[in-house]
């Protein structure tokens, strides 16, 4: 169980989804919050100043990404959307404003819990996630070298191009939250990257994801949600 109860918001028109997620996270230890409307959630964000923000996009009264924009307008608390819509455009806009994940509904409760400790560690070290002293992250059996510029995993040097290295440092910073194909352009490449920049960000990634060792089906190390974007798992 988790000492330090983390305080949850959650913000969820319908009572089943509200009291069904609500007794997951206090089943597992955390302190839970309840709106059911976009104005009830961001009375409670201000006045309980939560530590995560499981969201619905389908609210009452507003939109939900409106309530994501006034929580990203001062705060980097992680925000979980957790939304019925499963189109593509969808994610891509809620990460794109400032989610750190998007989970659709129908979810399992593991799923959830494990995005849920993902994106708290990722903000209690946003600054430092995994790093160690001289510049270095540590992520299970790969260790980055950031002032030598180097890769490795289990200790083997990682043999990547200045473009690969470049795509993994950038996942690395934000280790835990999905990254959408426009925000890693945009980092990697520029304003003025085209369109067809998401086939080159493609081939990169395939490099480097055969070069790490990832495998379809299992645990990686980076993960891929088709038309969306790529993470840094710490799962």
């Amino acid at each position: 169980m988790i000492q330090n109860k983390y305080k949850i918001l959650i913000v969820e028109d319908e009572a089943n989804i509200r009291n069904l997620v609500a007794t997951v996270l206090d089943t597992a230890g955390y302190q839970t919050i309840l709106a059911d409307c976009c104005s009830d959630g961001e009375t409670m964000f201000v006045s309980h100043i939560p530590d995560l923000v499981i969201l619905d996009l389908g609210l009452p009264d507003r939109d939900g990404m409106t309530l994501l924009d006034i929580i990203r307008k001062n705060s980097l608390c992680p925000v979980i959307v957790l939304s019925a819509r499963t189109d593509e455009s969808d994610k891509i806009e809620a990460l794109d404003r400032g989610a750190n994940d998007y989970v659709t509904k129908p979810f399992g409760s593991g799923e959830l819990l494990a995005r849920v400790r993902a994106a708290l560690r990722n903000n209690r070290h946003s600054a430092e996630e995994g790093r160690l002293p001289g510049g270095k992250f540590r992520l299970r059996d790969m260790e980055i070298d950031y002032d030598a510029r180097l890769v490795f995993i289990k200790g083997a040097v990682i043999r990547l191009t200045q473009t690969e290295y470049n795509i993994v440092a950038l996942l690395s910073e934000n280790c835990g939250k999905m990254m959408t194909y426009a925000a890693i352009i945009k980092a990697i490449w520029g304003e003025s990257a085209r369109e067809s920049t998401i086939k080159k960000l493609q081939v990169n990634m395939a490099n480097i994801r055969r070069k790490f060792g990832d495998k379809p089906g299992e645990a990686n190390y980076i993960a891929n949600e088709l038309g969306v974007g790529y993470r840094l798992n710490q799962l």
